[in-house]
This record gives C-alpha cells, sequence and structure tokens, in this order.
C-alpha cells in the first residue's frame, strides 16, 4: 500500500471519530457560551464541577459510595450538577453584575473547590466508568461504525435539539436571547436577569455532565480527564465566537477533527501544544467567531 492509499485509507475513519468526539466538545463548548452570553462571565469552573459529577456517578453505581443503578445514579448527579451550579452562581451573582472580570476569576476558585472535594472523596487513582452502552459494530462502505458512535450522536442531537427548542419557543428562551442581546433594555422590559442566569448556568452544568459521562468510555475516569475534556470544549467556543450557539457546534466538531487529525499524523505528546496554537490563530484570523466571519453577522 502506498502512502497516499495508506493516507486516504486511515483519514475516513479518523474524520469520523473526529466528529463524533467533536459532538461531546460541542455539548461543553454550548454550556461555556450559555454562560458567556447571559452574564459575560467566562466558567472556568465548569470541567472540575461536570468531572465531580462523573465521579458521583462511578461512586454511586460502583459500591464505593452506593449500589444504585445506573440510571439512579446518573439522576443523582444531574441533581448535585444543578445544585453546584446554583450554588456558585448564587455566591458570585452580586460580582457579577460589577465585574466580569471578578467573577471569572471567582469561578476558577470554584474550579479548584470542585477538584479538592473530588481528591478528597475519590482521592487521585485512576478508575474506569463503564455505561450501559450498545456494544456492536458494522460497516458502511469500509467505515467502521460502533455502538458507541450511535449513542454519542442520538445523545448529542437530542439534547442539542431540545436546547435550540427551548431558546427558540419558549418564553425563558426568548427571554434569554432578549438579555443576551442586551440586558439594560430587557431589564427596563421587566425581564428578570438573575433568574435567566440561573436558567443558563443550570443547562451548562447539565449539559457538562452529559458530555464528561459519554467522553468517559473513550479514556479513564482521574481527576484532570474531564477538565483537560473541558479545555478542548473552552477551543471550540473560542472558535465559535464565544457568543454564538452555532458556532459551539461547528466549533466542537472542527476541534475534534483537527485534534484526532493531529494526534494520529503528528504526536499525541504535543496536543495540547497544537491545541494552543488552534486557540491563537482562531482568535487572530476569526476575532468574532468563525460563523461571523463567513456570515458577516454574528450569530
Amino acid at each position: 500500500m502506498s502512502f497516499w492509499d495508506s493516507l486516504l485509507y486511515d483519514l475516513f475513519p479518523l474524520i469520523w471519530s473526529g466528529m463524533i468526539t467533536g459532538c461531546l466538545y460541542a455539548l461543553g463548548a454550548l454550556g461555556l457560551v450559555m454562560i458567556f452570553k447571559c452574564s459575560k462571565v467566562v466558567n472556568f469552573s465548569h470541567g472540575n464541577v461536570a468531572g465531580l459529577t462523573a465521579f458521583l456517578v462511578y461512586g454511586l453505581s460502583s459500591g464505593v459510595l452506593m449500589s444504585l443503578s445506573w440510571g439512579a445514579a446518573v439522576l443523582v448527579a444531574l441533581l448535585a450538577a444543578v445544585a453546584i451550579a446554583f450554588l456558585i452562581y448564587s455566591i458570585i451573582s452580586p460580582v457579577v453584575f460589577e465585574s466580569d472580570l471578578t467573577s471569572t476569576i471567582a469561578t476558577l476558585g470554584f474550579g479548584l473547590i470542585a477538584q479538592g472535594v473530588t481528591l478528597l472523596i475519590f482521592g487521585a487513582d485512576i478508575v474506569a466508568l463503564d455505561l450501559p452502552i450498545p456494544r456492536f459494530a458494522f460497516s458502511v462502505l469500509g467505515l467502521l461504525i460502533t455502538g458507541y458512535d450511535l449513542t454519542v450522536l442520538a445523545v448529542a442531537v437530542v439534547t442539542i435539539g431540545a436546547l435550540f427548542i427551548i431558546i427558540d419557543y419558549t418564553k425563558l428562551g426568548i427571554a434569554f436571547r432578549a438579555i443576551s442581546e442586551n440586558p439594560f433594555a430587557a431589564e427596563v422590559c421587566g425581564l428578570n436577569l438573575r433568574s435567566v442566569h440561573y436558567f443558563a448556568w443550570i443547562t451548562a452544568a447539565i449539559l457538562g455532565v452529559v458530555g464528561a459521562l459519554l467522553i468517559v468510555p473513550t479514556t479513564f475516569l482521574s481527576v484532570t480527564t474531564v477538565a483537560t475534556f473541558m479545555l478542548q470544549a473552552f477551543a471550540a467556543a473560542v472558535i465559535g465566537g464565544f457568543a454564538s450557539l452555532p458556532g459551539a457546534l461547528v466549533g466542537g466538531v472542527l476541534v475534534g477533527v483537527l485534534m484526532n487529525l493531529f494526534t494520529f499524523y503528528v504526536s499525541p505528546e504535543f496536543s495540547s501544544t497544537f491545541l494552543l496554537a488552534v486557540i491563537l490563530a482562531a482568535l487572530n484570523i476569526f476575532p468574532n467567531g468563525i460563523l461571523q466571519k463567513v456570515g458577516g453577522s454574528r450569530v
């Protein structure tokens, strides 16, 4: 097999798996963008909080903490994520309206607290979290598609579709869009900024948990696994413009494909360096997001 034949032989499976992983990055990026759009806060606790809830699923379903069913463990973890998001925003909400920078720095502190709680309860060991994902595979035009791939696609489509339906067709979604465009005018019209902020923070936490749980089967679960995953979601948000929900989707898939290709063809050791280079290039080439650059207006 020639070099070019080998390149093409590996290329399409890498793009496919990168797109699957990119869907998960998109879920994480959507959470970051939702918070930033309405409260102008970059939530650096996003990854560590999602990691803590992923460990909760492990602890509650494996017997470390309790021996619940997988579904019950996920439900408890989601409720915990909602409670943590509610608590974090409740504490920093007075600062949010005074200084975006101060509130962003505050989220770093909450991220470190979440990481510390994870280490305190579960330690620094690497563990395996098995999810009830269908185990089958079939080939389509030479491309291997697994049950994990279809599960990620199904969950991502349903979750993202539900999010956009809420934002586009509900009163809460309309309020979210209004506050994202002009907080002062929205407040003058009688909208409650804090209520919409709570909606954004809680929704972001749920998206983070979903993304974290689905990324774990492809790797292992440690105190840094989900935080690293959210770093790539952060890159997706930067590429999308950090104020565009559709941009977060495009950025997530793009980062997933680019990271997959770089790791396979170049070196996995320099993947973090490459990710930083992608972020810097995106900020220089698409300072307002890739979709705004192409379409000429912010989405």
